[in-house]
């Protein structure tokens, strides 16, 4: 909890003081609505993501199963934007608000007045605890969150019990909120309008469930049914949200009653460290430096839950589908790629808190939406609950919407992302088109009794493209290999057929060959996302098993050479021999020991 917690229970840090500025008096209602929302809403989709995801997939991974093919991949790629979008924003605003504190505090030197380079150096350490090992890491986020929540329980209730001692100051509010505002239902339309700029208080969810593989589970647990973890993720999800509910709700009524409107105002001493401001005022410098330190550090550290988040995702996804190198599933070198990018973020947007506030609200929100949806989609599929679900995807859908159209750099931002994650990762798809990706071939008896029966000394394989099985569109590719190729005995010749598969797949484990007799055609028959990976698998496997190279035999393919490119990395065909043996080359070093390709 502690874990997710760093990230989530961070926005304390800054929470209060948006809230106030979004919306001014009422901010203790619209956080009402918020504490429903997460409460009734959030709470309920990711305790149903956790039970469906049980390894941290999160929702992305159960829309990608609703989309077939390329769709789902696109969409993939889509929600990986909005992921990424929500990571390193939380990453960077946290380092940023962190050192907003940092500068503030009284004891804090005129020298360390430099935002961005003093938020990079918060980046770089974080950095180096993920280099070192992040596992070792945990500890220390346990420490921070019971400090900060602790020094958070004392500055609330000293601001509560003065509250309560004070009654002019409800009164005033009270006035102030009905004077402003008017009617309760016209209050409570507002406050639910303005419940997208207090979107903030909404994120942890989704790292809660991307680190569901460090929860633990029960001694019976199975990789299939992890009931134990998913009970616990539950556990974990309800206390943080309620806990995190009540945090907001008596912040929200501190500084709303306690702090002069002008501190929250451009250049005040509340403006971005509201409760910071509190703590300084009226528990001392001691008490409130002590809560600056753990606000630094849990800010500082909210980035570690973050981090954790992408470092779970991208993996996951992007090298299973050819779209990222397979040294990405290493942490060290993804953890470099990610820092580089939240320096530029840190620099473009000179670590100002609220500039990246409509990115970050965009990011969580469109995740939000994503899992509302799917837990909506499963409901209707298992008749599970369904209108409950609808309900909750509409608020999201409406909040993103609305959130979107006030701030519309954050999908400006977002959009960045998803570009630069598809053409990276389209660039990457087709750097390893000519990667073999099969790793074991499995023949079946009929297969291999057409091997071992083979006993000429070359072994020759005519590729033929699946058609009608019938014995006449064999004898017709029989007769115009021999006369392309020369070939004369049928005794040493077998067909290979591959059917295309699902061409967005990009690793393909395992290659079945069946073996079929049709007529006097002996007929090799395999399925894969890409024929020519499919076929030089084969030709190595089977020179492996027989101890002879292989040589197949292609027919010239009519037409555009970059037509076939793209036709090959949209449907995994196009011009196979010459990729088939580009396969082969990469594979094979030695060209003695190499299958060889014909061409005719």
């Amino acid at each position: 909890m502690c874990l997710t917690g760093v990230d989530y229970f961070s926005t304390l840090g800054y929470q209060p003081g948006i809230a106030f500025l979004a919306a001014g008096v009422l901010s203790p209602l619209a956080t009402l609505v918020l504490v429903a929302l997460t409460l009734g809403g959030a709470l309920p989709v990711y305790r149903k993501i956790a039970a469906l995801s049980p390894h941290g997939q999160g929702s992305i991974s159960l829309l990608e199963q609703l989309l077939p093919r390329w769709r789902g991949k696109a969409l993939v790629l889509i929600l990986l934007g909005f992921a990424a979008t929500d990571f390193v924003i939380t990453i960077t605003l946290s380092a940023a608000d962190a050192t907003e504190h940092i500068i503030h505090n009284p004891f804090a030197p005129a020298w360390l007045d430099q935002p961005v380079l003093l938020t990079l150096l918060l980046l770089t350490g974080l950095g180096a605890v993920f280099l070192k090992g992040f596992r070792e890491a945990i500890g220390f986020a346990v420490v921070i969150v019971v400090g900060y929540l602790a020094c958070n329980a004392i500055v609330l209730c000293v601001e509560l019990w003065n509250v309560a001692s004070h009654p002019e100051l409800f009164s005033k509010w009270r006035l102030d909120l009905f004077a402003t505002h008017g009617h309760p239902l016209r209050m409570a339309g507002l406050a639910f309008f303005l419940f997208p700029k207090l979107a903030l208080g909404l994120s942890g969810f989704e790292t809660g469930v991307a680190v569901m593989p460090l929860v633990a589970g029960d001694a019976g647990d199975t990789e299939a049914e992890p009931r134990g973890r998913i009970r616990n993720t539950g556990r974990l999800l309800t206390t943080a949200a309620v806990l995190m509910s009540v945090l907001l709700l008596a912040s929200s009524v501190a500084t709303t009653l306690s702090i002069p409107a002008e501190a929250f105002a451009e250049g005040g001493e509340a403006r971005g460290r509201a409760l910071a401001y509190l703590a300084h005022r009226d528990l001392g410098l001691w008490f409130g430096t002590v809560y600056d330190l753990l606000t630094i550090a849990i800010l500082w550290f909210a980035g570690a839950s973050a981090l954790a988040g992408l470092l779970t995702l991208i993996p996951k996804y992007l090298p299973r589908y050819g779209m990222a190198p397979d040294w990405v599933r290493a942490t060290r070198p993804l953890v470099l790629i990610i820092l580089g990018v939240t320096f530029l973020v840190t620099i473009l947007f000179k670590a100002d808190v609220e500039a990246q506030g409509g990115a970050y609200a965009t990011g969580v929100l469109v995740l939000m939406t994503s899992a509302a949806l799917a837990a909506t989609i499963h409901a209707l599929q298992h008749r599970g609950w369904v209108w409950g679900f609808g309900v909750i995807t509409l608020v999201f859908v409406y909040t993103t919407l609305l959130n979107i159209y006030e701030r519309p750099e954050g999908l400006k931002i977002a959009s960045t992302f998803i570009l630069a994650i598809v053409v990276a990762s389209l660039t990457s798809r087709v750097l390893r088109s000519t990667e073999l990706r099969i790793t074991t071939v499995r023949l079946d008896e009929t297969a291999v009794s057409f091997l071992t029966s083979l006993t000429a000394p070359t072994v020759r394989i005519i590729a033929n493209r699946p058609d009608s099985g019938l014995e006449s569109e064999y004898a017709g590719k029989w007769r115009e290999a021999r006369s392309s190729h020369n070939l004369e005995s049928l005794g040493n010749v077998l067909f290979l057929e591959v059917q295309t598969g699902d061409a967005s797949e990009f690793v393909d484990d395992e290659l079945d060959v069946a073996g079929v007799q049709v007529g006097p055609y002996r007929v090799l028959r395999c399925k894969s996302p890409a024929v020519p990976n499919a076929i030089a698998a084969l030709l190595l496997h089977v020179r492996n098993m027989t101890g002879r190279v292989p040589h197949a035999y292609f027919g010239w393919t009519e037409g555009n050479p970059i037509a076939y490119l793209l036709k090959f990395m949209a449907l995994g065909e196009g011009d196979t021999a010459p990729v088939t043996r580009e396969v082969l080359r990469q594979i094979e070093p030695d060209p003695h020991w190499r299958p060889r390709i014909h061409l005719g």
